[in-house]
């Protein structure tokens, strides 16, 4: 079974588990979280068990560390939706695993009574392009908000949009490994040691 959860990505010279988002008074999360290798310059990544995050700690963490940041919610290690805010309260998002979150994603229709039945049809496969293609259409905006987030934190990236929609529509068995491929493509300096493996 995969990782459930938030990866949070923000830049400070203390660690993020300093952040008031972080800083609770449930003894347990601090035991469920968990740090990525630091990245030079202050970027570091937190693995957070779910039920930790939640989603006006983005704009708080922001807030507190004064600089962009991001966070991935992951589901099983197979799909996360990934959302920046710089300083500016200016927000992207972007699917990771695009087949994976179609499937997700997509609705049942409304005459359906045993939606066990519905999806052993070939109409959940159509219903599943269909939402596939809807959130590739999606890509180019949201590979256009990353770069405009990375710019906003300083990051002299020399990434092509096209190679960032490239990414954003990639498989990976891990999303959390697309997830720091992105990071690195965008142009944020590289950890010294690698992500943790689940």
């Amino acid at each position: 079974m995969g990782f459930s959860g938030h990866l949070v990505f923000a830049r400070h010279e203390r660690s993020l588990l300093e952040a008031p988002s972080f800083g609770r008074d449930d003894p347990r999360s601090r035991d469920e979280v968990h740090e990525w290798g630091t990245r030079p310059g202050g970027w570091q990544t937190l693995q957070l068990n779910q039920g930790i995050w939640e989603d006006e700690d983005l704009l708080a963490l922001v807030e507190w560390t004064g600089a962009p940041a991001c966070v991935a919610d992951v589901s099983d290690s197979s799909i996360a939706l990934v959302t920046g805010l710089d300083t500016n309260g200016r927000r992207w998002q972007a699917w990771l695993n695009l087949d994976n979150a179609a499937a997700l994603l997509v609705e049942e229709p409304e005459d359906v009574d045993d939606v066990s039945l519905w999806l052993a049809t070939p109409e959940i496969e159509a219903a599943i392009g269909a939402k596939r293609a809807e959130l590739d259409a999606d890509v180019p905006t949201d590979a256009a908000g990353a770069l405009a987030w990375a710019s906003a934190a300083g990051v002299q990236t020399a990434a092509q949009q096209s190679r960032i929609e490239q990414l954003l529509r990639a498989h990976e068995t891990f999303v959390d490994e697309l997830f720091d491929a992105l990071l690195d493509e965008l142009g944020f300096p590289e950890a010294a040691q690698s992500s943790p493996q689940e």
